[in-house]
């Protein structure tokens, strides 16, 4: 064989081998490739070892099955009583159809982000002011429910919508910053109020029940003295009546209680009494005892 059919051999060789190895195909996890063959789709290939049909089938789109954000920019809407604001949203959706996404809309991001700013400035328009600051729970469910019903013919599911910004006009900023410093100040009056109110009540409540304990302890004290005193004073005459008592089971004779009394007598005439009457019958007993000192002299 001639050299140069040799040479055309491996070069046609060579060439068909690189065109082999050009066709075959690795789709990795997570993608899609949507494949035309002769201008028409033909099928989706996912993960994978695939082959192509060289000249005749190509790859005509590469899709990611990832869960995808777009950071939309802020879009003027206008509330129902008039205020224009600025929004921002975030979109978090899914492709679930490579065929869809590739044929059914030009620019699907682009279209997405439009679709956004519609169905934000309808939902806005319907809310005053105050709704809209208040109510982002409310609008991040509508705007999902109604931007995953439109994306659907898209292949597209819409998994969440978030605001992540409102910003009022710079006037309406000022007022509610008023607003929310004069509620701050009138908050702070009143819990300032509440504990002067609570302070007094507690030192209220702490003189009364110091009131009440004097009291009560001076009440015990009455009482513990009282009892004191009554217990004394039974002692006293239990005692009286033990030696009065005693007397008589000794058998004691007139002349005994006679002197008895004279004691008694003796101890009233301590020096501080100035006159004593004395009964008839002592009167005889200090005869007797006159007679009887005078006769002890002589």
């Amino acid at each position: 064989m001639p050299p140069v059919v040799t040479g055309l051999l491996v070069a046609l060789l060579v060439i068909i081998v690189a065109l082999v190895i050009m066709c075959i195909k690795v789709v990795p996890q997570s993608k899609a490739y949507v494949i035309e063959r002769l201008g028409s789709y033909q099928a989706t290939w996912n993960n994978g070892l695939h082959f192509k049909i060289p000249f005749i089938d190509r790859v005509a789109g590469c899709v990611t099955l990832k869960e995808l954000v777009r950071d939309f920019d802020p879009q003027p809407v206008i509330t129902m009583d008039n205020v224009t604001m600025q929004i921002d949203t975030v979109v978090y959706f899914q492709i679930t159809d490579p065929k869809l996404y590739t044929y059914g809309v030009d620019q699907p991001i682009s279209a997405i982000e439009n679709l956004t700013a519609t169905t934000l400035r309808n939902i806005i328009g319907e809310l005053e002011l105050d709704q809209t600051l208040t109510s982002r729970d409310i609008i991040n469910t509508k705007m999902r429910a109604i931007l995953d019903e439109a994306t659907d013919p898209w292949g597209i599911k819409v998994n969440r919508v978030e605001l992540k910004n409102i910003l009022p006009p710079r006037d309406i900023q000022d007022a509610m910053e008023k607003q929310m410093r004069a509620e701050r100040e009138r908050r702070e009056k009143i819990l300032q109020a509440e504990g002067e109110k609570k302070s007094s009540i507690l030192i209220a409540e702490g003189e009364k029940q110091s009131a009440i304990l004097r009291a009560e302890a001076d009440k015990e004290a009455r009482i513990k003295r009282a009892e004191g005193e009554a217990e004394a004073l039974i002692k006293i005459k239990q005692a009286e009546a033990d030696g009065i008592r005693l007397l008589k089971e000794a058998g004691a004779d007139e002349a005994v209680l006679k002197l008895k009394s004279y004691d008694t007598l003796s101890a009233m005439a301590d020096g501080k009494a100035t006159k004593i009457i004395l009964p008839a019958e002592l009167q005889g007993v200090a005869s007797f005892a006159s007679v009887l000192r005078e006769s002890i002299k002589e």
